[in-house]
């Protein structure tokens, strides 16, 4: 099957349950609501042939399209990044900060499909899809820990990367790339001990600002 034709297909099945339907990068992106997630999940797993759940990732779309540096001309990707502040297609309000995206394989159709769902920095509940994937369950923990995203129903939600004592989620963009603690042996006390990071924040992304002849305004 094209995918294309899980295109028509879903749209034509369940069409209702959507909020956005629409081709991405040769892939089918499905946009629904978190009270219509599991109903959805239950009828691709049975109906549309989706056996596997392959990925859950989670994404902060808080300063989505903003970029670090202000310069006069740079590309917009890679080291080099960072021309005017620029607002990109598909930007998150403020009423959508997180997103969650589920990525399905079907082995029978051989295609993919993208589920999202978009989750407000009030309300970071999600319902776990764990009842229709069991592989969901160490996905879903992830979420959870570098995000802060609650999957209600899940199994044994608790951090798998963290430690237990771990404070924030490393994952949000207004988590400091140093951290909030740092540890060190202490050999008065003897043992280790956590104390405040001491590294100012900064952006670790390189400004670059190029200067030769691909940029001269002369004619060739």
């Amino acid at each position: 099957m094209t995918p294309n034709a899980l295109l028509k297909k879903l749209e034509s099945n369940y069409g209702q349950m959507f909020q956005t339907i629409k081709m991405a990068y040769d892939e089918v992106n499905i946009e629904v609501c978190k009270a219509s997630l599991v109903e959805l999940m239950t009828k691709l797993r049975d109906e549309a042939g989706f056996e596997q759940l392959l990925d859950v990732s989670g994404v902060d779309y808080s300063a989505y399209g903003h970029l670090e540096w202000a310069t006069v001309s740079a590309t917009a990707t890679g080291f080099s990044r960072g021309c005017q502040p620029i607002m990109l297609e598909g930007v998150k309000d403020e009423g959508a900060r997180f997103g969650v995206s589920y990525h399905l394989l079907s082995l029978q159709h051989n295609v993919r499909l993208r589920v999202k769902v978009s989750v407000s920095e009030a309300d970071v509940m999600v319902p776990s899809v764990t009842g229709v994937w069991s592989s969901a369950n160490w996905h879903e923990r992830e979420v959870f820990d570098m995000f802060g995203l609650i999957f209600v129903g899940h199994p044994d939600l608790r951090r798998i990367l963290t430690d237990y004592g771990f404070i924030g989620h490393p994952f949000r963009k207004d988590f400091p790339v140093s951290g909030h603690v740092e540890m060190r042996y202490d050999e008065a006390k003897g043992r280790v001990v956590y104390e405040p990071v001491e590294i100012d924040p900064r952006v670790n992304v390189p400004r670059v600002i190029r200067d030769d002849n691909r940029y001269s305004s002369e004619v060739w």
